[in-house]
């Protein structure tokens, strides 16, 4: 008799996303508090990376069993698109590593640290949500957490303005040093943006679920 396969448990998989966002934003913060020598950063980069890594196997995980389950918690498409939305978050932190490395950064300027505050503090804010997620009917934070995230995204937002205002118009004597910080502050606030598209698509699926037991 064949055995049974495993049913393979979507809400356990991204509660394992949204605990490597909050791990890599967390060392995030650490590399910005304490910058590494160029050796001690490549490990920091390969940390980076490696979270990023796990959090793709993880992806693959849902991308395989989606396509074969016949039974799905909620919509495919919704499925796959919160899959790639967390992905996104893994990607455009480590992205912001990358750069570092590229642009051979030896001193971080002092706006990137309440920029990786603010990314952490998105990301924990959606694993905290994480714990609604799948007992979506007797949430009571759930949408406070989202307001959280979308907080995150405008103060983000507002740190970005100023801290652009601030390379072009106080520190503009140095072509190089607007072009890297511009990029880089660029890139940090895509952080925060991933992770409001990802409080937004949990936030549409609890709402088609709501819509549904509704109905019924």
């Amino acid at each position: 008799m064949a055995k049974k396969k495993k049913k393979f448990d979507y809400f356990a998989a991204y509660a394992e996303l949204a605990a490597l966002a909050v791990e890599e934003s967390h060392l995030l913060i650490e590399t910005v508090e304490r910058f590494p020598s160029a050796d001690r950063f490549e490990q920091t980069m390969a940390h980076a990376h490696d979270i990023e890594n796990r959090g793709d196997k993880i992806n693959h995980g849902i991308y395989q069993n989606v396509a074969c389950d016949f039974v799905t918690p909620f919509d495919r498409e919704d499925i796959l698109a919160l899959a790639s939305s967390f992905d996104d978050i893994l990607d455009t932190i480590d992205d912001v590593f990358q750069r570092f490395y590229m642009y051979g950064i030896e001193t971080v300027h002092e706006g990137v640290l309440p920029f990786a505050r603010i990314i952490a503090k998105s990301c924990e804010s959606l694993n905290a949500a994480m714990d609604d997620f799948q007992n979506f009917k007797k949430s009571k934070e759930f949408k406070r957490y989202v307001v959280e995230v979308n907080d995150c995204e405008e103060e983000a937002d507002a740190l970005f303005r100023e801290s652009m205002r601030r390379l072009h118009v106080q520190e503009s004597e140095s072509p190089l040093h607007v072009h890297v910080w511009s990029h880089m502050f660029e890139r940090l606030e895509k952080c925060t943006d991933a992770c409001e598209h990802v409080a937004d698509v949990m936030n549409t699926v609890i709402q088609e679920r709501l819509a549904i037991f509704a109905d019924e």
